[in-house]
């Protein structure tokens, strides 16, 4: 590839519609994020319909400021998972700007842009990761563990069973009565709290690396019934400690496990505090290096997307641009090896 080269990335799978241009695999002109936070706030969760609407109303207006008059080269889209709505409108769009534009379309899984978005630093993806590693991907949406061998090179070690990280803060947050988005809130009053005022269950499910956080979340809904005076700091702060201490458990033990010294968290819960010092601490106490995306790129976002596609691409070389991809959306998209 050129060394200039640009991609126009594409972000819809939930409820963040964005579009962001990367150019030469490093440099990011532009990532912008429209947010749905204020259509789903009321129904204290995302809502599939309205996030289909909000996605068709905002997208060209997303990829107008992110090109900002600059040429492209190629586009890119998350074709799963997620919704399938928001995955139809990132489509649609793609297809109809790859066609506009004379440029290849590259369809990518939205999971590995949340790995590979711990690379950027500054406004620019300047720092590689190493590899092996282990990855976590924790989100609303996914709680996933995978073996990393090198780009493209996975092996999905466990993923949860039921709901996922950041599902629980948001549901334990509406069985507290706090506003949505639900972690941050969560997190907030946690720092009021006591970390050991209630024992809820660490479901570290022993034998393996799968997870499971519907019963931490059922733990909480069975105390709140249970007591009249309830603190709720100490509620949250008991809750993350748990959810914490799971993951944080559960992802060192598989780096100790598969010998490596680097373990990389991406995803939206990859930004609450506790996580990071927890996960950071401990890790170095075994002498393993732990990175973590940039805060402000752990949400779902485009910048992601595009990096993803230009890390496929150096992979497979030039020949790529002129295979046809798979650029169906997939709602239950998992993460699988590349191929030349």
């Amino acid at each position: 590839m050129k060394k200039d080269f640009a991609i126009l990335g594409i972000e819809s799978t939930c409820d963040e519609t964005s579009a962001a241009l990367l150019v030469g695999g490093k440099k990011l002109f532009s990532n912008v994020i429209y947010s749905q936070i204020e259509e789903h706030k009321k129904y204290h969760g995302v809502v599939p319909e309205l996030a289909s609407r909000a996605h068709a109303a905002k997208i060209a207006t997303v990829i107008t400021e992110a090109l900002n008059g600059h040429d492209i080269d190629c586009v890119a889209f998350a074709h799963g998972p997620g919704l399938p709505g928001g995955l139809m409108v990132g489509r649609v769009a793609a297809q109809t700007l790859a066609n506009f534009k004379k440029v290849p379309i590259l369809g990518i899984n939205h999971l590995e842009g949340h790995l590979f978005a711990c690379e950027f630093e500054d406004g620019e993806a300047k720092n590689p990761l190493s590899f092996p590693l282990v990855a976590l991907v924790v989100s609303g949406g996914h709680t996933e563990l995978w073996y990393v061998k090198n780009y493209g090179q996975y092996k999905v070690l466990g993923r949860t069973r039921d709901d996922a990280a950041g599902e629980a803060f948001d549901k334990v947050a509406k069985l507290l009565g706090l506003a949505y988005p639900g972690g941050p809130q969560v997190s907030a009053q946690a720092l009021k709290g006591r970390r050991d005022a209630v024992d809820f269950p660490r479901p570290l499910l022993p034998g393996t690396w799968d997870f499971s956080f519907s019963g931490i979340k059922t733990a909480v809904s069975y105390y709140l019934r249970d007591h009249k005076d309830v603190n709720v700091p100490d509620v949250c702060a008991s809750f993350e400690q748990a959810v914490c201490e799971t993951l944080v458990k559960k992802t060192l033990l598989a780096a100790q496990k598969y010998k490596v010294k680097q373990v990389a968290v991406g995803g939206g819960v990859a930004a609450n505090s506790l996580l990071r010092d927890m996960m950071t601490s401990e890790g170095s106490k075994l002498g393993i290096t732990v990175r973590f995306v940039p805060r402000k790129m752990s949400s779902d976002n485009a910048a992601m997307i595009a990096l993803a596609a230009y890390k496929r691409l150096q992979y497979a070389g030039e020949e790529a641009l002129q295979k046809k991809w798979n650029i169906n959306i997939n709602p239950n998209l998992k993460v699988k090896n590349w191929g030349k």
